[in-house]
């Protein structure tokens, strides 16, 4: 007999942030979640959600820059970045459609969940993709996330950015949101939060300085950086 899930454990997860039109009007893609979804029901959110155990075995085609996948493994399981920055990818195709990718064959089986993803003829690639900001969801929530956002620019799609044919149910009401205009939207804390992060790096494409870090647990809440070497208060 399998031992029930408990829905409190803290999962890894990871979000996707694609900005458009980032040096003129920055637009991001965002959906919203169902009435009757456990976490955050009916709230606009980036795309994005839970690693899955396949994820940390798929072939990336181009891996994670480096100094990205150091923050990301900082405090933090050993290897994590590789299987974050596949669930990246699997989300947001998954939840929109969108394809973070270079064509090219998959080596040996492909996991179930990336049966679709990889009918496209694409295998997954992390070298776009910019950590930009943690964070875990404080205790008393139905779901538990160790979430990581990553930053991505929408000309590394290797789709159709207004085409979201092939998105699931997951997410709906898919559309680009002007910056200036997101907070007349439904938000999480949150997500009001790291975009307040996007808007000051819309126009800067370089890496963060370091990146924030809510760290929430039964005993207290801090916000610390995570610079890759040393995480800092």
């Amino acid at each position: 007999m399998t031992a029930p899930v408990d829905k409190t454990a803290i999962r890894h997860a990871s979000t996707v942030i694609v900005l458009r039109d980032r040096h003129t009007r920055p637009r991001v893609l965002m959906g919203q979640r169902g009435a009757k979804a456990a976490f955050m029901p009916n709230k606009f959110v980036f795309p994005g959600g839970a690693v899955d155990a396949a994820d940390a075995h798929v072939p990336l085609a181009r891996p994670l820059p480096p100094l990205c996948a150091a923050r990301l493994n900082e405090d933090a399981p050993a290897g994590i970045g590789r299987a974050l920055a596949a669930a990246a990818v699997r989300e947001l195709w998954e939840e929109t459609g969108q394809i973070l990718g270079v064509p090219a064959p998959w080596p040996g089986a492909v996991p179930d969940d990336w049966l679709s993803f990889a009918g496209t003829g694409h295998r997954p690639a992390a070298d776009a993709l910019q950590f930009v900001f943690r964070a875990i969801t404080p205790p008393g929530r139905p779901r538990r996330f160790d979430a990581r956002f990553f930053l991505l620019d929408a000309e590394e799609l290797q789709s159709d950015p207004d085409d979201f044919t092939h998105a699931t149910d997951e997410l709906s009401h898919l559309q680009w949101i002007a910056v200036d205009e997101i907070r007349n939207y439904d938000l999480p804390f949150i997500t009001e939060t790291v975009l307040a992060e996007v808007a000051a790096r819309a126009q800067d494409d370089t890496p963060p300085d370091s990146v924030p870090f809510f760290r929430n647990n039964d005993e207290e809440s801090l916000f610390l950086r995570l610079h890759g070497e040393k995480l800092t208060e």
